[in-house]
């Protein structure tokens, strides 16, 4: 990959850049070993039969997370479940209920890897049983493999989500993570991409995890309630996807991120390089998407790369710049930033819908 210093990352905005108004809360700090740059520990998050999200469809120990046979409004906002159920076991227990975990089998792509799930509590509560919900996709930092800073507790999304959804500020959003590389050699990254000859990843995460979220569970109809999260090399997959697939997703939020893929996988494939290239595309004019772009204001690098990237982007792209004050390239700053990243997130989705 590309060498430490300029492996952090870049953000501004296509005409200006913006600054969140509201500071950002701490929810506490557990910086652990670097990855890629990110500080995320190697935790455990292979999946732990026998038990089951509360309220899911399912059966014992697994969860098949929706009926076969259930089909798609005619009309309408919300599209229920069009199946087959997938088989969904618990991956770990949070305070706001299960992560379960499932191997999905990519029709479109061929790939077959793990995606993480949960479901907020509105999901399962009956007023809510003809609800369409948000959905987030989240990217974890580094390579992400054996590990996910997204389903483990150096990220608590899922409990800061249900608390703020409860307090009125924040959707209640289904969250989908998705294993990014099948092994742990960071210069050779599938960078999110169709890189030729490799596992077709980006065709993974772009068609088949839509389609799997689609099949199992109550969605907004069309990309309005779809957004994406990541941090770090995170950060570079939800740029890189929301420029290639506006049609799919309305909303990103990379938080301090690099947008050159770099992976050596890409040796002599230049022009494929180049048309999955967050700064190639950024200047495109062709996203009609929203985009949040953080950078620590610590890291001069960092911050440097951001808002050059930034001044780049080209309308109907519309991107805010917000930098950290005193953040660093630290898993424990990406975790403050979450309520304010759900909070943009609620103002540039759609909500819960209900026909």
């Amino acid at each position: 990959m590309q060498p430490q210093s300029t492996r952090i990352r870049a953000v501004l905005t296509g005409a200006a850049a913006f600054t969140l108004a509201a500071s950002l809360a701490a929810c506490g700090s557990t910086d652990a070993g670097g990855k890629k740059g990110d500080t995320a520990k190697a935790a455990g998050t292979a999946s732990a039969s026998g038990s089951t999200a509360p309220g899911s469809p399912s059966a014992a120990g697994s969860t098949s997370a929706a009926p076969a046979s259930a089909t798609p409004t005619a009309s309408g906002k919300v599209l229920m479940p069009t199946g087959p159920a997938a088989t969904l076991t618990k991956a770990r227990d949070t305070a706001a209920g299960q992560i379960l975990v499932t191997t999905l089998a990519g029709a479109k792509s061929g790939v077959s890897g793990k995606v993480w799930v949960w479901l907020p509590p509105e999901y399962n509560d009956p007023k809510f049983a003809k609800t369409g919900f948000p959905v987030l996709t989240l990217f974890a930092g580094g390579q992400s493999n054996g590990y996910n800073t997204w389903t483990d507790d150096q990220l608590p999304i899922q409990q800061v989500n249900a608390e703020l959804s409860k307090a009125g500020k924040a959707h209640p959003f289904i969250m989908i993570m998705p294993v990014q590389n099948f092994n742990s050699d960071e210069k050779n990254a599938l960078d999110c991409a169709d890189i030729p000859g490799q596992p077709k990843m980006g065709t993974w995460m772009a068609e088949d995890i839509p389609d799997f979220v689609r099949a199992n569970f109550r969605t907004v109809k069309g990309r309005d309630g779809w957004g994406l999260m990541g941090a770090s090399t995170g950060a570079f997959c939800s740029a890189k996807l929301a420029l290639q697939h506006p049609d799919k997703f309305k909303a990103a939020v990379p938080i301090d991120g690099y947008f050159n893929p770099d992976s050596g996988l890409w040796k002599g494939h230049e022009a494929e390089r180049q048309a999955n290239s967050p700064e190639t595309m950024v200047a495109l004019g062709k996203a009609d998407v929203k985009m949040l772009v953080t950078a620590g204001g610590a890291n001069a690098y960092e911050t440097k790369l951001v808002k050059a990237w930034v001044a780049k982007a080209t309308p109907p792209l519309a991107i805010e710049y917000y930098e950290q004050p005193g953040g660093k390239h630290l898993t424990s700053d990406f975790k403050k930033m979450i309520p304010d990243t759900l909070q943009w997130l609620t103002k540039n989705l759609a909500g819960p819908q209900s026909d």
